[in-house]
């Protein structure tokens, strides 16, 4: 069983990929999408609700894209999970049953889950990151606001 649905797990990397490559210009999303043989669309929809998070920032113009809207060690894995999560609710009505019973439950336990990984920061992803040869490794005070 996978605790994070696709979509959670592309917002995290997807926000990693911009911390790993900003430098100093904006990630386009066809340049994310290639880097990571997504489907450019889906994406978009996922960098769009980061954006109106607070976690990235769109810049527009030929050489736009995405950068962080914060310092890595100001953006948190469960912030970015649960943005991810609220863009993928759907809309469908559910059983009387799983909403009653089943849903609580299940809630309970992504919060607790959620609460965790509220300790983990971007930054740290992104020191994983580097350890493991992503990117190039840059101080934690290279970011413009």
């Amino acid at each position: 069983m996978k605790l994070l649905p696709r979509p959670a797990r592309f917002a995290l990397m997807a926000a990693l990929d911009v911390a790993l490559h900003a430098r100093g210009r904006p990630v386009s999303s066809k340049e994310l999408a290639a880097r990571h043989d997504l489907p450019p669309r889906r994406l978009e929809t996922l960098l769009q609700a980061l954006v109106r998070a607070g976690i990235l920032k769109s810049v527009r113009g030929p050489a736009g894209g995405y950068e962080l809207a914060r310092e890595r060690r100001r953006l948190c894995v469960g912030e970015i999970v649960r943005v991810a999560l609220r863009a993928e609710e759907d809309e469908d009505q559910s059983p009387a049953l799983l909403v009653a019973v089943l849903e609580p439950l299940i809630a309970e336990t992504e919060e607790e889950a959620l609460s965790r990984l509220d300790d983990i920061t971007l930054e740290d992803l992104y020191a994983r990151a580097i350890a493991k040869g992503f990117g190039e490794k840059q101080p934690a005070s290279d970011f413009d606001i």
